[in-house]
């Protein structure tokens, strides 16, 4: 896989990720990560392990928590951002209702 599909690649600055449960079994919930940078912390962390340092996201794109999160590596997922997951689906309703996107009638 390539670094968008996160197999084995480290996380870079802006990255979007969802972080579950493959990613350590504190998140039990997954959340949206941004990262801001992998500290230096990792090097001396057991192998295939990292510390990141970034913010939780909300669905609608809001950072809500400035975090530092102790993660396996192989279990970092690639996430959508979260303004085009809300432009796809206003895209969809628009068109909903026929040609036009005028609905019934």
């Amino acid at each position: 896989m390539t670094a968008h599909g996160r197999a084995g690649a480290v996380p870079r600055a802006g990255e979007l990720l969802r972080v579950g449960r493959e990613a350590s079994v504190q998140f039990r919930r997954p959340i949206l990560f941004r990262v801001i940078r992998v500290l230096d912390w990792s090097r001396s962390t057991y192998h295939g392990w990292l510390w990141l340092d970034g913010y939780q996201i909300n669905d609608k794109g809001d950072a809500v928590a400035r975090r530092s999160i102790f993660v396996q590596q192989a279990g970092l997922r690639s996430a959508p951002e979260p303004s085009a997951r809300l432009s796809r689906s206003r895209v969809s309703r628009a068109g909903a209702g026929g040609p036009g996107g005028r609905g019934r009638g």
